[in-house]
């Protein structure tokens, strides 16, 4: 049997410029018309589990086809179902900001792919994370301690999730350095009640048993933060039966209700218990660039490293997170490990920065382009204005909530988010929880608005994260306005029932 002609080795060209000029610039302008509509798509997706794979083929194709047919397909099956974090209406969570310069950024960083995790793999790349771990830290009005300058430093993560374990694997190594590595089913970690989740499960990775990750109670009385006797009363009573203290977390806007731990008072305790001590910024972060939030961080020079996601509130893209070390000996001491296809031979090159040692992975991306994009197109001034605006909105919302006599604000707002819920319609009302579980539902499938939820106190309250770049002021009022037409619709129903 005959056999056809064997196709060109070369007949592909996946990277041909001219191709990639036309085929990214159809991508721009898919992306362009999706942010121009985006307000038409339920915020939150309505998919049902399992739809998609009854739309897509069972086998990828055999040959290759047209970016504009793939296009078409995005649009159809893909864009529907999506739950869409850059409506203007996404109130859920914490915001994740998409800009233009963010963008940007993100293509250089993913045209250019390189991977930096040596200084030799490429230069430039660590020189200039380097200098914008060194920028932020100085915009945050963190401590000379964090700069390279100062014998600490930083290293662009993709999440505060890498960032924790890092810390927590230096803290660990850093304690079993005294104890042995028998030691480790003594040592102890504290965070609060209303810390991230992302804590328990570092604690998990890095070998520290379950039950010695001490989750402390907060009360309405701290504004529902840590207080240095809670932490004290726990950290005596394990020194007590044995056990040895070995990391404290301390959050600067906590996700569930936006709670500030006092990071002096608790930075004391570290230092007297031999405590490494992390201050976790991830959204607060961003707002800490702004003058008149700096006392949230005050105390700082007593911690041992300090996080923040540049990719929530501070108009970067996905993903990027900072976190900075006052030793990073000890980060590198826990993480590094070099086999001999990695050593550089090159002569003079021996006082540099191998950001693979930073880190868990070994493989990185180049995000440092996209925060110096983002920071060199809008300025530091522009930035702020971004982070004022949503201020000021969530201080008009807590307003015209209070103006409501149905709702009442749970817990204070300090930057951006307003927890609240439906009030007790009488003493003792224990269906108050399921009312404002009602509440969230009707505003959620009602596709005009996105919202989560946190229970504090044994209360159901509901959250409104307000970060999305393109949210205005009309944005808020058609959520308040959303909130009282269905709270009326849900109160009526209720009311009726009874």
């Amino acid at each position: 049997m005959a056999m056809g002609s064997p196709p060109s080795l070369d007949a592909l060209s996946p990277l041909d410029p001219e191709t990639f000029a036309v085929e990214s610039h159809a991508v721009i302008d898919f992306i362009a018309g999706y942010y121009r509509d985006v307000e038409k798509y339920p915020v939150r997706s309505e998919a049902e589990p399992g739809s998609l794979r009854k739309l897509l083929p069972e086998a990828p194709p055999e040959n290759g086809e047209p970016v504009e047919g793939i296009l078409e397909d995005v649009q159809r099956h893909i864009v529907p179902g999506l739950t869409h974090f850059q409506s203007p209406n996404f109130f859920a969570y914490y915001p994740f900001n998409a800009s233009t310069a963010g963008f940007v950024g993100e293509m250089l960083c993913t045209g250019f792919n390189v991977a930096p995790f040596t200084w030799v793999a490429s230069p430039l790349a660590t020189e200039l994370e380097c200098v914008m771990m060194d920028w932020m830290c100085k915009l945050m009005g963190l401590p000379d301690r964090f700069l390279f300058s100062g014998g600490g430093g930083g290293v662009l993560h993709g999440s505060t999730c890498e960032a924790v374990v890092c810390t927590l694997a230096a803290a660990r190594d850093r304690a079993l350095g005294r104890l042995g590595h028998e030691g480790i089913t003594k040592l102890v970690v504290y965070a609060s009640d209303q810390s991230h989740s992302t804590f328990q499960k570092g604690a998990r990775i890095v070998g520290i048993a379950p039950s010695n990750f001490r989750v402390i109670r907060t009360s309405a009385a701290s504004s529902y933060g840590l207080t240095a006797d809670g932490v004290r009363d726990a950290v005596e009573a394990d020194i007590a039966s044995g056990l040895v203290p070995l990391y404290l977390c301390a959050t600067v806007g906590t996700t569930g209700i936006g709670a500030v731990d006092p990071v002096a008072a608790l930075g004391e305790l570290a230092r007297r218990y031999g405590m490494w001590l992390h201050v976790d910024a991830a959204y607060a972060g961003s707002a800490l660039i702004c003058p008149e939030f700096h006392d949230y961080i005050h105390g700082a020079e007593l911690a041992d490293s300090v996080s923040m996601n540049p990719h929530k509130w501070f108009l970067t893209n996905m993903d990027c997170c900072c976190l900075w070390v006052a030793s990073p000996a000890l980060l590198t001491s826990a993480l590094s490990i070099t086999p001999e296809y990695l050593n550089d031979v090159s002569e003079g090159k021996t006082d540099v920065i191998d950001h693979k040692d930073w880190q868990i992975a070994l493989t990185r991306r180049f995000r440092a382009i996209k925060l110096w994009v983002v920071l060199r197109r809008y300025g530091a001034a522009g930035i702020r204005a971004h982070i004022r605006r949503h201020v000021e909105m969530a201080k008009c919302f807590e307003q015209a909530l209070k103006a409501d006599e149905r709702f009442e604000v749970v817990g204070p707002t300090r930057f951006s988010l307003v927890t609240f819920r439906l009030r007790p319609r009488y003493e003792g009302d224990h269906a108050v929880n399921a009312l404002n579980r009602k509440l969230l539902n009707a505003v959620n499938t009602s596709g005009r608005a996105f919202m989560t939820h946190f229970v504090v106190d044994n209360k159901f309250v509901i959250r409104i994260a307000i970060g999305a770049t393109m949210t205005g002021m009309q944005h808020i009022r058609g959520a308040c306005e959303l909130l009282q037409e269905k709270a009326t619709q849900i109160t009526t129903t209720a009311t009726t029932t009874i």
